[in-house]
Parts: C-alpha cells; structure tokens; sequence
C-alpha cells in the first residue's frame, strides 16, 4: 500500500509537470521492481475473474459456516472452547515469532509469561492470602491500561500521518506507520492475554475465598461488610477517608470499589459475585472517561478471535483451494 502510494504520488506529481521545464519523476530502484513484480503477477493471473470469484464465495462462506460452529461449541462445551482459544493466543504468535525472527517480541512474551505464571501461582494458592486478589488484580490492570494505552497512541499516530504530519519529521509515513502496527499489535494482543488470563484467576480466587460459584449460589453465607472478591472487610473502607471506597451493587451486597472494577472490567464478569445478579455497567462506570473502557474491551474480545481463528479459517479455505485447483 505504502509503494502504491509513493508510484502514485510520483505519477501524479509527473503529470503536474507535463508542459513544463521540470523532469518528471523518476522511480527508484525499489519502485521499478515493485512495478515488475505487479505485472508478472497481472499476466500470471489473467482470465482468472471467475476463479477469483469462486474463492472469495469459499472464503465467504467457511466464514459463515465457521461462526457458526464456534458459536455452538462455545455453548455447548464452553470449557474446551475456552482452553483452546486461551492456548492457541498465548502459543500461536510466539511460535510464529520464533519462526520469523520477531525476537522483540518474544522478549517481551518471556517477559510476559514469567510474571503472569507467578501472578497465576498466586491466585491457585490455597489458603488464599488477604492481599493476594488485589495484587492479581492490580497486575491485569496494568496490562490492560497499557494495552489502552498502547491502543489510544497508534490511533494518535495513524490520525498524525493521515493529516500529513509527519512531514515534520521526514518525508517518508513509513517508519510512523510502522509503529503504529507495533503498538497497536501489542496493545491488542497482550490486552487479549491479559483478560482472558484474569478471568480464570477471577473464578479460581472467588471460588477458593468461598462466596463463589460458577454455575450455581454459593452456600457459604456471605457476612455483612465482606467482600465476596477478596474476602475482606469493606467497614474499614466505608469509614476511613483514606482507604479506598466501596461500591454497593442494586442487589445489596458491597465490595470494594477496586475489587469489583477488577471484576467486571478485567474479569469480564457482569454479575454479582455471590448472588448471581447482572451488575448495571452503566451505573458503575458513569465517569465520561470511563466509557470508552467498556467500550475497548469489547474491541478486544473481537481482537481474540481475529488472532486465533481467523489463521485457522483462512488455512482452511486455503486448503479447499488448493484440493479444488483454485490459484
């Protein structure tokens, strides 16, 4: 796209000086042998208007088939489908990485895995430490504000080069372009990980503190002034104007303001940790700045399924093009 945009400029900027005394533009080594490449691949794929068609359909329509199937293996083995998403997100791109040569980002994988296996270590410990929920939670938070992060300057840059100006800087887009894809690849990738990663550590924590059940009410009553997240006291927060704030759902039940924030925006959840009831979003986060939270982590959750089976439907269609003899 980048080259396309350099050959037209330079067409267009020949154009501007047909009539008069400035040479036109002459193309580079890079930009000629770009241009041979399109018309080798123009006479190699001529007449074919009617394969092309019929790939695009097959492309189009194990798409279709394929939502499909994952919908309904979500809903009916919800647990398989959720192992291996979350293995193929934290194996797939390393393994393609390692394949490639991208060895920053594989720093930056290792990096991510050694802290994350601790955080994870921390949060299958039985009996739960007190401090321990709010320090995996303050782990995935950082993740996730910095895959934010990641994702609000690749949109600053991308709308600077759009309006030109990087010609502050050099006259290429290239190198802003470029970190743009950088940024904006890590920030949805491990923001991905990260939630994905949260919400198994969400589930393992509740559950071993007690007032937690997946698919049913837990048994365990729930005393007043605990936090059914962390399992601690919520009257030292309520009282002291230092501590940090609680927030009362509409069922009654309060949590820590930092608990049940790491639970509906990093744990993905949207009910109340003990009785089951769908916590009211739009109440919880009225902050003006705070919507566009709710609204990335649903960019995000699109974000997965574009990095692991989006490859795999493409390998598939790919490979019924190839049994069909479609080039």
């Amino acid at each position: 796209l980048l080259y396309t945009i350099k050959f037209e400029g330079g067409m267009n900027r020949s154009l501007q000086h047909a009539g008069h005394d400035h040479p036109p533009h002459q193309l580079n080594e890079k930009e000629q042998k770009w241009l041979e490449e399109q018309e080798t691949w123009r006479k190699e794929h001529e007449g074919h208007d009617v394969m092309h068609a019929e790939m695009l359909l097959i492309l189009f329509g194990a798409l279709f088939v394929s939502q499909i199937l994952l919908i309904l293996w979500k809903q009916k083995h919800a647990r398989s489908y959720n192992v291996v998403s979350l293995t193929g997100l934290w194996v797939i791109p390393f393994l393609v990485s390692c394949y490639h040569g991208y060895w920053r980002f594989v720093g930056v994988w290792v990096l991510f895995t050694i802290v994350t296996s601790y955080v994870i270590k921390l949060a299958r410990c039985k009996p739960l430490g007190g401090k321990t929920p709010r320090l995996v939670y303050k782990w995935f938070q950082f993740t996730y504000n910095a895959s934010y992060g990641f994702g609000i300057m690749s949109y600053i840059i991308m709308m600077c080069v759009l309006f030109g100006l990087h010609l502050l800087f050099v006259e290429s887009p290239e190198p802003f372009v470029d970190l743009c894809i950088v940024l904006f690849f890590y920030g949805g990738y491990f923001g991905v990980l990260g939630r994905d990663l949260s919400e198994l550590c969400a589930e393992e924590m509740a559950s071993t503190i007690g007032y937690y059940e997946k698919d049913s009410i837990s048994s365990r009553s729930l005393e007043e002034n605990i936090c059914a997240v962390c399992g601690q006291s919520t009257a030292s927060a309520k009282d002291a104007s230092d501590a940090e704030p609680a927030y009362k759902l509409s069922c009654g039940h309060v949590f820590h303001d930092y608990c049940i924030r790491g639970w509906c925006i990093v744990g993905k959840k949207q009910t109340c940790p003990y009785c089951k009831e769908k916590v009211d979003l739009q109440r919880l986060f009225s902050a003006p700045w705070e919507k566009p939270h709710m609204l990335y982590g649903r960019l995000l959750d699109w974000i997965r399924y574009l990095i692991v089976w989006h490859p795999a439907i493409i390998i598939i269609s790919q490979g019924i093009n190839d049994y069909l003899g479609l080039k």
